[in-house]
């Protein structure tokens, strides 16, 4: 049988840490026992991120310096997908500039759908001998003065499946379904409606995971004991030691959930933390991941001689480290959506999406895909059928030339406190690319110090705005550079 596993990983956290003390300060008052979970941070999306926009950057992350065009299929696993009839993971193919020969499928319904869109595109790598893009993201809502308020983050992965160059290779999975109903979302609800902790705890993760990691282990030839690392994605701090322990791994082989730090970032946290692992772990290691959720998958990994080599762009550490402390929670709560604030008549604008245009001009609006003459070589955005090159107006002589991934610096800024914005001031400027061609941008992920004209930018897929139908409008916006390795 054809070996299969994977090549490259990759992931995506949001710049903004939220601290969990300041969710206490604001709502101790009305539950006490709230305060307990004031320690540590988690990550928060900005207003203009969704699970779409993160998962982009993840694959971004993950796709460093490799081929776009081997990829055969891309899967997109999310339980807070921003469309629910249109497919998500169309838009992220578009932003990817993938072929338009890509099978593309959303994957939802449970908190265990990563694992479950991993387990479809190893399948689907092995069948088609290809390589098989593998998203998960979620910006999981909670209600205000939740216990998930204060656990939750938000962030996304990026795996590739493949037959080739793997840094890990499947040696077997085992999945079980039961109609366990630790919590609910109702398709006409906004928040999650969760059961009795304990219960969930004794009979969820302590029963029913625990027997499927046991008989998947069994079912596979595998001991306990072989296994180096365990990953267990849950909500739940400090339950993953006691599932190793039901199971017969030692605690300190459990990989560390991230949630002092990060959050539980629900369908995208499994393979979040196996893209983190994968980035530093040892050849020769076997890798237990299980993700629970209406059931379990469990998934069995060796890492080979390429081991060490998953992050070939920041990885999960790189993204944790551009971080920039929250302490506003009357802010994340405006992000959220759960409190509405004065916007003012210039906020009343109300730009309907042209879905005609849109299509004519996906490349460019969603792929930031512009123009180089093949005569002068001459870079403009957006393409045209006229080239700018001064003195050589040369007509239909463009290829499409994309900018997304090309490093730029910043020429001008401007911080405009009168235009509306969610998070004023409003910060525009002219970007360069390196290599020519150059566009006005929004900036975003400013913080305290607003870059300067010739500060190095990075450029980021974000919502541009949400229309009055409910039509999430992407654009690409600039953000000063975290480190990313350069495009030549």
């Amino acid at each position: 049988m054809t070996k299969v596993g994977i090549s490259a990983a990759g992931a995506y956290v949001p710049m903004l840490r939220l601290q969990r003390r300041t969710i206490a300060a604001a709502t101790a008052w009305y539950n006490p026992a709230l305060a307990s979970l004031g320690k540590g941070e988690r990550s928060m999306a900005n207003w203009d991120e969704d699970a779409v926009t993160m998962a982009v950057e993840a694959a971004r992350d993950c796709l460093t310096g490799r081929d776009r065009q081997e990829i055969g299929r891309l899967f997109l696993a999310a339980t807070t997908l921003p469309f629910a009839d249109r497919q998500n993971a169309g838009i992220v193919k578009e932003a990817l500039t993938l072929p338009d020969a890509v099978g593309s499928m959303d994957v939802g319904g449970s908190q265990r759908a990563g694992t479950t869109a991993l387990l479809s595109a190893l399948d689907a790598a092995r069948a088609a001998d290809a390589s098989v893009l593998c998203l998960a993201a979620d910006k999981r809502p909670a209600r205000p003065a939740s216990t998930d308020e204060f656990l939750n983050g938000d962030g996304a992965a990026a795996l590739l499946a493949g037959t080739r160059d793997l840094i890990a290779e499947l040696i077997g999975h085992y999945s079980v379904t039961v109609d366990f109903v630790d919590h609910y979302r109702a398709s006409d609800r906004d928040h999650d409606y969760a059961w009795e902790g304990r219960w969930v705890r004794d009979e969820g993760y302590l029963r029913l995971l625990t027997g499927a990691i046991r008989d998947g282990l069994d079912r596979n030839g595998v001991s306990a004991t072989d296994i180096d690392h365990l990953i267990l994605a849950l909500p739940a701090p400090g339950v993953d030691a006691q599932v190793a322990k039901a199971v017969g791994i030692p605690a300190e082989r459990v990989v560390d959930g991230m949630h002092g730090d990060l959050g539980y970032t629900g369908a995208a946290h499994p393979l979040l933390l196996l893209a983190r692992l994968l980035a530093t772990v040892k050849p020769g290691k076997c890798i237990a991941l299980a993700a629970f959720g209406q059931g379990v998958d469990l998934l069995l990994f060796r890492t080979t001689g390429l081991a060490g080599h998953g992050a070939t762009g920041l990885g999960v550490d790189g993204w944790l480290a551009r971080r920039r402390p929250e302490e506003n929670y009357l802010k994340h709560l405006h992000f959220r959506g759960e409190v509405t604030l004065e916007a003012g008549m210039r906020a009343e604008l109300d730009l309907k999406t042209s879905h005609a245009a849109l299509y004519r001009d996906r490349k460019t609006v969603l792929g930031l895909v512009g123009g180089k003459c093949r005569v002068t070589g001459t870079v403009q955005y957006p393409k045209s059928a006229v080239s700018v090159a001064r003195n050589a107006r040369m007509v239909d002589t463009q290829d499409d030339h994309p900018l997304a991934d090309r490093p730029a610096r910043l020429v001008t800024v401007t911080a405009d406190h009168l235009a509306f914005s969610p998070d004023p001031p409003s910060h525009y400027g002219m970007i360069d690319f390196d290599g020519g061609g150059r566009m006005i941008a929004d900036i975003v992920d400013v913080g305290d110090m607003v870059p300067q004209p010739g500060a190095r930018m990075r450029m980021m897929f974000r919502i541009k705005r949400i229309d009055a139908r409910g039509f999430t409008q992407y654009f690409w916006k600039a953000a000063p550079d975290a480190g990313a390795p350069e495009v030549a």
